[in-house]
Formats: C-alpha cells, structure tokens, sequence
C-alpha cells in the first residue's frame, strides 16, 4: 500500500496540486476536527465506490492510518484502484507536525 506523509500532504495543498482528500472517519469525529477533505465513513465505502477519484492521485485519511488503510485495502482488492495513498499518522500526525491547532481525540 502507498503511504504519503502530513509534510507531502501539507506541499500539495500549499501548491494547489489536483488531488482528492477523502476522510473515512465516522461524521462526529469529521465535525470535530477535519482537514477539509471529502467524508466517506468507513461503512459507507462499499456503496460509494464512484466517489473515489480514478483519474487523480487520491489521499485517504482517518484519525492514525488504519481504517484508512482497510478503505484502501477493500478498493485496491475489490475494485482495482491504484491511485490511492494512505495519510500516514492521519489526523494525530497532521496536528502533532503541522497544525497543533487541529484538536486530537
């Protein structure tokens, strides 16, 4: 599995690269803190397969890396993606390295 850090995160949004953030934590925890990516509870993954971008580099996040890594997983397995990168440290990592602002959980 791909993995990109919160620094290589943090570059392409300073840079305006063209990529998709999805966020596959559940609502309450997206609406306690977010960086602003696309929320797809892990749950609802299966049924909103045509929400990932296939055509863009696609970052999944989540609060520490692993149920961003089961989305990953179930896509790559299932449904032959190869454009996604898991968000190493998730949102822990983001405010611990980048925004202390961002509150953690």
């Amino acid at each position: 599995m791909k993995e990109t850090t919160v620094q290589e995160l943090k570059k392409m949004i300073d840079e305006n690269v063209d990529f998709q953030l999805v966020d596959v934590r559940r609502s309450d925890e997206f609406e306690f803190a977010n960086l602003g990516g696309e929320l797809i509870p892990l749950d609802t993954v299966p049924q909103n397969v045509e929400k990932f971008a296939r055509d863009k580099q696609v970052v999944v996040q989540c609060r520490s890396g692993k149920r961003s890594a089961d989305a990953i997983h179930f896509l790559e397995q299932n449904h032959r993606f190869d454009n996604l990168y898991n968000l190493k440290g998730g949102i822990l990592a983001w405010s611990d390295e980048i925004d202390p602002s961002v509150p953690k959980y």
